[in-house]
């Protein structure tokens, strides 16, 4: 009974969700093209606000907890598991007054309307994860970009979505680069819960009638560990022990 309840929500989801994108994607390239980077950055917190909103229809609801004092005239790295492509829009609206861009696979960058867009122009950066030579100078360079903007770059170490919630170990190549050309960052980890579940029978239905959380832990100033290699694994292992399973 469940899942035929999911075949009807996520026909209805789905419609909203394309016109969200659709909607969004001529105000995106007029607010980048006309108005600047201010106002297409607004556009696009309240593509990912408008994005949450259409998931509501399959029953998600979201409880972002985020206790920390968090600087916003210092660049942040924000470091968080990975289980669906619906981790963006709440870290993207929930951490908005940070300015946060993401390190993202190149398929991303092409073929989706206002994502794609985003991406390409927002000050995230695109890598071939199957190309070392052109990924590494990318996320040096996108380093550099954070740490001169005191914004924030988000990266997901685990570099692929866990399908049941299940952490995997972190490939620490992606941190080690941006804690080289992002020195003076504070690094804020971020455990997400259930949403994997969105996607638990596929992308057809989708799952219905979950309680997405996101829970932000105390913020780390890069600066004051000298072993960067203890604090990535300080770092894996705050969010992966608030990880519900």
């Amino acid at each position: 009974m469940e899942k035929l309840v999911a075949y009807i929500l996520t026909s209805i989801y789905a419609v909203f969700f394309l016109l969200t994108l659709i909607v969004f994607h001529p105000i995106q390239w007029f607010c980048f093209n006309v108005l600047g980077y201010q106002a297409h950055k607004i556009s696009t917190d309240w593509l990912q606000f408008f994005i949450m909103r259409s998931t509501n229809i399959l029953g998600t609801r979201y409880t972002f907890i985020d206790n920390q004092d968090i600087p916003t005239d210092a660049p942040l790295i924000i470091v968080a598991n990975h289980q669906s492509m619906y981790d963006i829009s709440p870290i993207t609206w929930h951490m908005r007054k940070h300015h946060p861009k993401f390190i993202s696979k190149k398929e991303l960058g092409k073929g989706i309307p206002s994502v794609s867009y985003n991406l390409r122009h927002g000050g995230s950066v695109l890598i071939d994860r199957k190309n070392p030579r052109q990924a590494f100078p990318a996320i040096m360079k996108f380093g550099e970009y954070i740490e001169e903007t005191k914004r924030a770059a988000v990266i997901f170490p685990e570099g692929t979505r866990s399908k049941d919630g299940l952490p995997k170990p972190f490939q620490t190549k992606g941190l080690e680069i941006l804690f080289k050309k992002i020195p003076s960052a504070v690094i804020v980890p971020i455990t997400i819960n259930n949403s994997w579940k969105l996607l638990k029978y596929g992308k057809f239905p989708m799952g219905i009638g979950n309680h997405m959380k996101l829970t932000v832990h105390k913020p780390l100033k890069l600066a004051t560990f000298e072993d960067k290699a203890k604090l990535i694994a300080q770092i894996e292992t705050t969010i992966s022990s608030a990880i519900e399973v």
